[in-house]
């Protein structure tokens, strides 16, 4: 919980002063700076290259932001980070300097800016093939964005109630794939030979100019597999290019110019970067055209960080932001958690080259801090924890579609001095099981708990006396779990705040 808050208004002056003087780090001077909303922090390397550097300033325009820099690592920043208190952090870097263990400890770092257990900032990587692919990211990730066209290579959006047009391959069964044309079209399928599967996915990707990409197959660095290792996604000098497993041909993907996200939610390493420009995430970013990536940087197996950060995006669709439900999702986890045992956070899973040999060496960890062999959740949750790669501007407004019979709850807020009250109003078609998440995915994650975003950052909120609601909370969020909403009813969360 946030204690003693940092009063930025009042002690702006002070801390330019001070950080300036003591620390060398430039902020972004204006009368709109507000550094408790939004920071961007980079490498001393981006500083003093002058392309790089443009970017930095551009998210400072943009944000009206003050900036940091580190040598090494983002986490020598923590006493400055500490003081501010931002809510969102961009942290530009080239992708030379980027790896799985960079994301690793930038997951950990947002969990230490006060004593509990959840991250306290929203954050996102900015980089890219050079300079200039890294700006085109900000500025593409300027103006809010609806998500209408989408393809992908998982049966789990098939229904296609979330797109205008939507295009996939299967990943269930072999050689199927569909289409929906049109808003409110019908969805047909077919068949096809196995050999032509990755042709068919590149001219759906030609075709429907997706505002959405979404994969799950095996991947690595160097390359996405199709469904069933029937053809491979490549990049070549930051460009992606389809190469045919049976032929050996290879061709380019067809790109829109569009902006896009790409949400590599079940594959391998993907989204690790692993010290080079020439990795699978780099050209997604470059070619690909994508505005924020989000992958995986190690081998995955149970896929709860990636599966559950999808589930929340799509279970009330336009109600939250990307950044937004993939940091809720993590709030999410790290609760259930911190309910096993503390040991789930305060250790750190074993990630090593052979799996296997970190699997062994997790479960013997595990097995002797419970007194028990832990459950295949408790190990994948943990293996989860921090591993999952956000690229891109973690303020950007880019959401679903909303679905109209699907707005079936309301949320309002009441502020008095320093309470505030969250008032939740179920309308009559107002679906239980729906807010639950619907059973997506349930091999990855069950039943979500109520959620929501606090329009503004709180000042240390807890129940307030007499609420007996079984809730996780932090100056961000809400989660109740186990709710017995019912149709046409309204419910009152009371919190206590420091304000």
């Amino acid at each position: 919980m946030m204690k003693n808050h940092f009063k930025i208004h009042f002690f702006v002056g002070i801390l330019l002063t001070v950080l300036i003087f003591l620390t060398g780090n430039e902020l972004y001077a204006s009368k709109r700076y507000n550094a408790d909303d939004y920071l961007v922090i980079a490498s001393e390397e981006v500083r003093k290259d002058k392309s790089w550097y443009t970017v930095v300033q551009e998210l400072q325009k943009k944000h009206q932001a003050g900036a940091l820099f580190y040598n090494e690592h983002p986490e020598e920043l923590l006493p400055e980070l500490k003081e501010i208190r931002p809510r969102y952090v961009a942290i530009v870097e080239k992708p030379e300097q980027l790896n799985r263990d960079f994301i690793i400890r930038v997951h950990q770092l947002s969990r230490k800016i006060d004593e509990d257990i959840f991250a306290d900032f929203l954050w996102g990587v900015i980089t890219g093939y050079d300079a200039g692919s890294a700006l085109k990211m900000v500025n593409n990730s300027t103006e809010p964005f609806v998500i209408r066209d989408a393809v992908a290579s998982i049966t789990e959006l098939k229904s296609a109630k979330w797109f205008d047009r939507y295009g996939w391959v299967d990943d269930h069964q072999k050689g199927l794939w569909g289409e929906k044309q049109e808003k409110g079209g019908k969805i047909e399928t077919d068949r096809i030979d196995e050999k032509e599967v990755l042709k068919k996915f590149t001219d759906l990707y030609e075709k429907y100019r997706p505002d959405l990409v979404v994969t799950a197959a095996h991947a690595t660095e160097k390359n996405l597999e199709m469904p069933f290792s029937l053809g491979n996604i490549k990049s070549r000098d930051g460009v992606l290019y389809a190469e045919d497993r049976f032929t050996k041909d290879t061709w380019p993907l067809v790109e829109s110019g569009k902006r896009k996200v790409y949400f590599a939610v079940g594959n391998c390493l993907i989204g690790n970067i692993d010290n080079t420009k020439e990795s699978m995430a780099v050209a997604w970013m470059n070619s690909g055209n994508a505005a924020t990536m989000i992958g995986y940087t190690v081998l995955t197996w149970h896929g709860r960080n990636g599966w559950g950060g999808l589930k929340y995006w799509l279970t009330t669709p336009g109600r939250y932001t990307l950044a937004e439900a993939v940091y809720l999702n993590q709030q999410d986890f790290l609760h259930q958690q911190g309910q096993w045992n503390p040991v789930f956070l305060t250790e750190n899973y074993p990630h090593q080259k052979d799996f296997n040999k970190g699997w062994k060496e997790a479960t013997d960890r595990l097995s002797e801090a419970l007194g028990d062999k832990p459950t295949k959740d408790q190990l994948g949750f943990w293996h989860d924890r921090d591993v999952l790669a956000y690229y891109g501007d973690p303020k950007w407004d880019v959401r679903l579609q909303e679905i109209e019979q699907e707005k079936d709850f309301t949320i309002r807020y009441k502020k008095n001095k320093g309470r505030i009250k969250v008032i939740i109003k179920t309308k009559r078609n107002f679906n239980l099981n729906r807010m639950k998440g619907d059973g997506f995915k349930e091999e990855h994650v069950l039943d979500l708990p109520f959620s929501c975003f606090f329009p503004e950052r709180l000042n240390n909120p807890r129940l307030a006396p007499g609420q007996i609601w079984n809730a996780a909370i932090d100056e961000n969020f809400l989660l109740l779990y186990d709710p017995s909403f019912v149709p046409g009813k309204s419910y009152t969360v009371i919190l206590d705040t420091d304000d």
